[in-house]
């Protein structure tokens, strides 16, 4: 049953999954959970990009982009948001999602956030291997600049504001470092990837009876050019690297980055958007915010490079693939919908 009236009605509104749970003991062994490694992603000292030394910033821009190759993933310190934003945010975060549940689904009325906002469960999934046992706001950087400078701001939106400068700049930062190491000095990015057009999103991942059977989100890859990830200490975070899940050793000064989809095909398969997932805790809550870097709908991707694996697409085009692949498939397909077939002798 529901711990408390602030968590989402899981049992009730996916009653029937759980009864496939029981009827079905074949759907149990659904989820891959083979004993992985923990591991702590490549550490970048960004500070390092400030210095005098021209070889100390090349250098660090090629582990960047090493990473981004090797990993799709990577961690960043001394990346400017001081450690007391950091808690503001997440003790923010948290009163947030205290709220009582029919509350944060009028998130319009009592948060001022976009209708639509608030997200929770898999209203899509079939199975149980299909739920993400989470819930989530997603924000427009609009919203969150608009509260912070309206009337009614509060201690969540003006924090919620200073982490998403901070965070803005340095994903625009990363992604013309990731472009200048691919021969390109592209303003893609600063013209298309603007405050309408990017957003934060708070997670909260409650603790889950079952945890061994329901992902907290299910794997995928992301959709954008850059995620930049800040989570608490509980761990959770798992990604597949050389064909195996392995979990990610949270690191309490450092951010997540990781490579989206968009980026992976605009570095023609350079930079690689890897697929990862968030498991459960049967007892502890967990908390994350992610900021991604996405363009404007009508944004053309084409790769810097040819011959080029994959077709031009618009970000609209892509993001309507995605959702019909999910309503139908009950999950996301991403790039190779898009590859680019030549046909042979």
């Amino acid at each position: 049953m529901n711990s408390s009236i602030s968590d989402p009605p899981f049992h009730e509104a996916y009653k029937s999954l759980f009864e496939k749970i029981i009827s079905n003991n074949e759907e149990i062994n659904g989820l891959n959970n083979e004993v992985m490694v923990e591991c702590e992603l490549p550490l970048i000292n960004i500070k390092v990009l400030e210095e005098s030394d021209p070889v100390a910033r090349e250098e660090c821009k090629s582990n960047i982009a090493r990473a981004s190759q090797q990993w799709g993933f990577f961690q960043v310190i001394n990346h400017g948001i001081s450690s007391d934003i950091l808690k503001r945010l997440r003790c923010e975060q948290e009163k947030l999602f205290r709220k009582p549940f029919h509350n944060k689904t009028k998130e319009d009325e009592f948060f001022n956030f976009s209708a639509g906002s608030y997200r929770w469960g898999s209203p899509t999934a079939t199975c149980i291997t299909q739920l993400s046992w989470s819930e989530a706001f997603h924000i427009p950087l609009t919203d969150i600049l608009y509260s912070s400078n309206s009337s009614s701001s509060n201690s969540l939106s003006s924090t919620m504001e200073q982490f998403a400068s901070t965070v803005s700049t340095l994903a625009q930062t990363l992604a013309d470092i990731l472009a200048e190491k691919m021969g390109h000095k592209s303003n893609l990015f600063k013209d298309n990837c603007l405050s309408n057009t990017c957003y934060l999103r708070l997670n909260r991942y409650p603790p889950c009876p079952i945890a061994s059977e329901i992902h907290g989100l299910m794997p995928h890859t992301d959709t954008d050019f850059l995620t930049i990830l800040y989570q608490d200490q509980v761990g959770g975070l798992q990604l597949v690297k050389d064909m195996k899940w392995i979990a990610v050793k949270p690191n309490p000064h450092a951010l997540i980055i990781n490579i989206g989809d968009l980026f992976q095909a605009w570095s023609n398969g350079v930079y690689k958007s890897v697929e990862h997932r968030v498991v459960t805790n049967p007892k502890v809550e967990r908390f994350s915010t992610a900021y991604f870097l996405c363009p404007s709908n009508d944004t053309v991707i084409e790769s810097c490079i040819e011959p080029s694996v994959y077709r031009k697409f618009s970000f609209q085009e892509y993001k309507k693939q995605v959702r019909d692949d999910v309503q139908m498939l009950g999950s996301k397909i991403g790039l190779p919908r898009f590859l680019k077939y030549e046909a042979t002798a």
